[in-house]
């Protein structure tokens, strides 16, 4: 191996580990949320009226989404929340923050989530 080769490979190596640790980091900034404030800011912003107090969704002008045991992560979460699709309203940072969105994500996250049809009596006769 050349020399020039050798150097190239070494910065190749530290780039992808810095670029590794700065992802992990970022995901570890990530705020984890507060489950029994998230309810509180459920409640309180009326996300209930659309998606029920269980997060287990309902009927508005359409189908709205069960919440309860989301599959997106907190990021993807609070965008969804900036920018809105439909009837749903948008929530700035100023109406709510990142902390209180993410606090509501852990709040439905710690519901239990919709039962497998399977488990459900009357629709198994």
């Amino acid at each position: 191996m050349t020399r020039q080769f050798s150097q190239l490979l070494g910065v190749a190596f530290i780039t992808t580990a810095l670029a590794t640790s700065l992802s992990a980091a970022r995901a570890d900034d990530a705020p984890a949320g507060d489950p029994v404030n998230g309810k509180r800011v459920y409640l309180a912003d009326g996300c209930f009226e659309c998606h029920g107090r269980a997060g287990q969704g309902g009927q508005f002008n359409y189908q709205t989404p069960a919440l309860a045991q989301t599959a997106l992560p907190v990021e993807s979460f609070v965008a969804f929340l900036r920018e809105a699709p439909n009837d749903m309203p948008s929530f700035s940072t100023k109406v709510l923050s990142d902390k209180d969105a993410a606090d509501i994500h852990a709040f439905l996250q710690s519901l239990p989530g919709p039962r497998p049809a399977k488990e459900i009596p009357q629709l198994n006769p």
